[in-house]
């Protein structure tokens, strides 16, 4: 397959990456916007329904292997495009958005809260330490979200720049409707 074929596998992962980072977005925005109020409203409470309501498959069951697969696709189409510069700069920054902003602010910031609210709940901590810790998982997602945004823009700005570049257009030229460009046989 030619590089400049438009289905050439760096093509192909960085449309896959572009397309998974702006579904993920769609459902942390969707998490952020319509489940967390009615989870977090009236802690502890609204805790305990949330965890009743989550019973067979909760937020977790739908973003962990959607984040495996985010951070696989970021990695192989930062490897894919390591020669066209344009572009690997830009899958570069949204896998460092991707693993910095998302999961390791996950894994610091909200795998504790998640534990004080859910696991311990009522049973090991406070109405106000459960309030003060729904307050605090409620705001930290909107910067969540807000990471995740720039995730999903700076992928598709690679994308945006490998489709730009000339090196990876189909050459074909594209068919004339001039007439005059037709083969005409030599004047005399």
């Amino acid at each position: 397959m030619s590089s400049s074929h438009p289905y050439a596998p760096r093509t192909v992962v960085a449309v896959a990456y572009s397309w998974i980072t702006l579904i993920a977005f769609g459902g942390i925005l969707a998490e952020t916007i319509i489940l967390y109020p009615n989870i977090f409203h009236d802690a502890p409470a609204s805790l305990e329904e949330a965890d009743r309501f989550f019973s067979q498959a909760g937020p977790g069951d739908y973003f962990r292997p959607l984040g495996a697969a985010t951070v696989v696709l970021a990695v192989a189409t930062v490897v894919l495009l390591r020669h066209h510069r344009a572009a690997r700069l830009w899958a570069a920054a949204s896998l460092c958005t991707l693993v910095a902003g998302e999961f390791a602010f996950s894994a610091l910031y909200f795998w504790p809260r998640n534990t004080i609210m859910f696991d311990e709940g009522p049973a090991v901590h406070s109405v106000e330490v459960l309030r003060q810790t729904a307050a605090e998982f409620e705001t930290g997602h909107w910067v969540r979200m807000a990471v995740s945004g720039v995730t999903a823009v700076l992928a598709f700005v690679a994308l945006f720049r490998l489709m730009q570049n000339p090196q990876f257009r189909d050459e074909r030229p594209a068919p004339s409707s001039n007439l005059t460009d037709v083969a005409s046989p030599p004047r005399r």
